[in-house]
């Protein structure tokens, strides 16, 4: 089963390389059953550079910015039978394409899979905060999807999608600038087969929109905008924040 990455970039060069050592390191010994996309989504700084700087790793700009645009780019550019869309300021945790290729593989009917983050750059205290929020969320997710049978759930930044069925739908809504770009896929994903969110598949990522907009600010608005995208299609706020570090901003370890 080939799986292809497909790593949205804006101005991320000093972040991009953890992410692209982290999705190598995986994937070495696959070879080219695995494919690796960054896609340059109208950056001003060294981003395309550095993603060329990797051995195998494909570059493909869209001069369109926003999130929905670069995903549909690298979708369209993509070949493989499942698609990892991961974020440029995200690691994958050990074992994570394994869990992958090992839950698609034993379900022909998933379509979608996805789990939680690990902040690598939060305190002890905020972390706990964290594990409560997608404690919550995942009762949610539980209701929504053998409940009321609304949708399902989806982590931005951390799902697998199979090929096959993103085409069914007609690929990713591009009217959709940020928040509930997610959620609008696992709700029209679920409407042609099984999505699937599970706390065993987790990725690190950063912390750095939580840090500028605040944990209360950002939980209230994730699922403000979960719940509408969910019933009313379409998500509540239009608006996000830029959190782009300067390019001199060196990411915390």
């Amino acid at each position: 089963m080939r799986l292809s990455f497909v790593v949205p970039a804006y101005n991320e060069e000093a972040y991009l390389p953890a992410c692209l050592e982290s999705i190598l390191a995986q994937t070495r010994e696959l070879g080219d059953q695995v494919e690796i996309i960054v896609v340059n989504n109208a950056s001003t700084d060294r981003t395309r550079e550095v993603a060329l700087g990797y051995p195998g790793v494909r570059v493909v700009d869209e001069m369109r910015k926003g999130l929905t645009f670069a995903r549909q780019a690298g979708f369209a550019a993509s070949s493989g039978e499942l698609i990892a869309n991961v974020d440029s300021d995200s690691r994958l945790t050990p074992g994570w394409v394994d869990k992958v290729l090992r839950n698609f593989a034993g379900d022909a009917k998933m379509v979608a899979l996805s789990g939680p983050f690990i902040y690598y750059d939060l305190t002890p205290q905020q972390l706990v905060s964290v594990r409560i929020f997608y404690a919550a969320a995942y009762l949610v997710y539980a209701l929504n999807r053998w409940v009321l049978r609304a949708g399902s759930m989806v982590q931005g930044g951390n799902f697998v999608l199979r090929r096959d069925a993103l085409v069914k739908i007609g690929g990713f809504d591009t009217t959709i600038s940020f928040y509930g770009e997610d959620t609008d896929i696992a709700r029209r994903m679920h409407q042609v087969g099984s999505v699937k969110f599970t706390l065993d598949l987790k990725m690190f990522s950063s912390a750095r929109r939580l840090n500028k907009e605040g944990m209360l600010t950002m939980a209230g608005r994730y699922t403000l905008n979960y719940l509408w995208t969910t019933f009313s299609k379409k998500p509540f706020t239009e608006e996000y924040v830029d959190i782009r570090e300067p390019a001199a901003v060196k990411p915390k370890v």
